[in-house]
């Protein structure tokens, strides 16, 4: 297929290089100064996606996927895939969705899950809203930037799906962060902790495949100083998205809106900026209960 990439960051970098390693013909645009193997370069984003069978954007937030899509959706051909791979609010994807339609297009927001390293190794999870002919034709690019796509239905459901999964993700990292903390003031050791929980109910993927405990379970940002796999930064992104999304569809999320909280106050307020989102342990270590 002959490929447009627009957004060449830490994500869309390597998932532009691994659709280049795959045969494909990828033409890239980036408002940085970047070099992708296998990606030549265009000068702007209009000329990286005309003449494309699929356009992929990854955007940093709603505003600019909306300013994108009013340079790219013009200079794209009828039945082109505009295959958004941002993570944004769910009224911004539906807003271009609905304006690639009326072009011709076919829309999809295919938020991803991963992070960086699934981005460099090919195994992320994307979760897909857009129709079916659109879903199927990009179906062979999941295949190669990861290991699973999920069709979740309509335009915006996909970054429903994301948003969803990643409120439960911050309050359960929060959850666990705070019971680590608690089993050190009770003189619990931490292997023991791990041991009881992981294989018990208050088991989850932050606990067992993510501990944010140093040197317990398997590899993870803690066994590195808390360098960020997910950044906690990105976390309170996706934590605002949720409760932005809450309000609008008038649904009382009482925990997102805490671990909304939270997570602005230890990235805007403490030393949480830049480190993982697993760092709240730490966090909690040093507070006592006032």
């Amino acid at each position: 297929m002959k490929i447009g990439f627009i957004g060449l960051g830490n994500m869309g970098g390597p998932m532009a290089a691994n659709l280049a390693k795959a045969g494909h013909e990828v033409t890239g645009f980036d408002t940085a100064s970047v070099s992708v193997e296998g990606v030549s370069l265009a000068a702007t984003a209009a000329e990286a996606a005309a003449g494309r069978d699929v356009v992929i954007t990854m955007l940093p937030n709603g505003q600019i996927l909306r300013a994108v899509a009013g340079d790219i959706v013009p200079a794209m051909d009828a039945e082109t895939v505009f295959l958004d791979c941002s993570t944004v609010d769910v009224a911004s994807a539906r807003d271009v969705a609905e304006q690639a339609e009326k072009a011709g297009l076919l829309p999809l927001d295919a938020p991803v899950s991963g992070g960086v390293g699934g981005a460099q190794g090919g195994t992320l999870t994307f979760m897909v809203g857009g129709s079916e002919a659109a879903f199927t034709k990009a179906k062979p690019l999941f295949d190669i930037m990861g290991q699973k796509a999920v069709h979740c239905g309509p335009s915006g459901n996909g970054q429903a799906a994301k948003i969803c999964n990643n409120m439960i993700l911050g309050v359960t990292m929060i959850a666990t962060c705070e019971a680590f903390a608690l089993a050190d003031k009770l003189g619990l050791d931490r292997q023991a902790m791990f041991d009881v929980v992981s294989t018990s109910s208050g088991y989850s993927w932050t606990m067992n495949a993510y501990c944010p405990a140093p040197g317990v379970g398997p590899q993870s940002p803690a066994d590195n100083g808390y360098q960020p796999g997910f950044a906690a930064d990105l976390m309170l992104k996706d934590l605002r998205l949720s409760q932005q999304a809450a309000e609008a569809a008038d649904a009382d999320t009482p925990m997102g809106a805490a671990a909304a909280a939270l997570y602005a106050q230890f990235v805007e307020d403490e030393d949480g900026a830049g480190r993982d989102f697993s760092a709240m342990l730490p966090r909690f270590e040093g507070r006592g209960r006032g």
